[in-house]
């Protein structure tokens, strides 16, 4: 912490007018995973298979993307990057749209597409000198295909050192072709960080049985939009035609629990629980 001396004859109003210009000009930074605000990337991916988690999450990460203090981050998302696990995949482009606007991918329909038009995202952030950093809402192997891709596309690019994998799930991790997972940890920098299911383990617990009254801190109607269509959407499918049936979205809940890793690439690691996310995020009235 850098410490700031004042004279001892400065005055109470002057002090405290001190303290705020202080503040105004060194505002807090998200950043703690590492993640460049203005140079890299976040590419966040999401499964969609089977659990209706993801659904709340494409919410979530679009809630902190909508932050004044991520204004201008570069942010790419993909549907879809999904493994070995069965189940029905749960189709959400609509949501996408809404979330992400046209900064996103189908891999579900189209993999191969997918990958090379991620890849020239990617690209071109690399060879403007940022980083990538992907949050797997879901499983690698969509990470591996892609870092193969960019690899051929970009021979002279230290994948290992600069595209960082953030995964939280061992599940997930067991849902990756065995092949998929040893390449992403050798060619990427592999962060396994705990799970985003539970609270007081070192980052968020955003998995809740309780109802978040999300008006209560959510007011911009985009927002609001996003959050009612992911919301309706998760009710939907949840447990519908074998798919998983999450208990905590059945019981009025909510389980943004795959957004866990956004936070830890942006710094906000510390927040316990769904409410300390909505009250850190929440928009101001219009």
């Amino acid at each position: 912490m850098t410490k700031i001396m004042l004279p001892g004859h400065l005055c109470l109003p002057a002090l405290l007018l001190l303290l705020t210009s202080c503040s105004m000009l060194t505002p807090e930074t998200p950043g703690a995973g590492g993640f460049d605000l203005e140079n890299d990337l976040l590419l966040a991916q999401f499964d969609s298979k089977t659990d209706v988690d993801d659904i709340h999450s494409i919410a979530a990460v679009a809630t902190m993307l909508d932050d004044a203090r991520l204004a201008g981050v570069r942010y790419h998302a993909v549907a879809g990057a999904y493994g070995t696990q069965g189940g029905l995949y749960i189709p959400a482009n609509e949501l996408f749209e809404a979330a992400f606007g046209d900064k996103w991918s189908d891999a579900h329909t189209d993999f191969e597409g997918a990958v090379d038009e991620v890849a020239g995202v990617v690209m071109n952030t690399l060879n403007s000198g940022g980083d990538v950093w992907i949050a797997e809402a879901g499983q690698s192997d969509f990470s591996a295909a892609l870092i193969k891709n960019v690899k051929l596309r970009l021979q002279r690019i230290d994948t290992e050192r600069h595209i960082h994998i953030v995964q939280h799930s061992e599940w997930n991790e067991s849902s990756t072709y065995p092949d998929n997972l040893d390449y992403v940890r050798k060619h990427a920098s592999y962060n396994k960080i705990p799970d985003g299911n539970a609270v007081g383990n070192g980052t968020p617990g955003f998995r809740v049985n309780n109802h978040v009254n999300i008006r209560q801190y959510i007011t911009r109607p985009e927002l609001l939009k996003v959050w009612d269509m992911a919301i309706q959407i998760a009710n939907r499918y949840n447990g519908s035609q074998n798919r998983y049936t999450n208990a905590h979205i059945k019981n009025g809940g909510m389980d943004f629990s795959d957004a866990a890793e956004t936070c830890w690439i942006f710094g906000f690691d510390h927040l316990r629980d769904a409410w300390a996310f909505f009250e850190e995020f929440a928009t101001p009235s219009e």
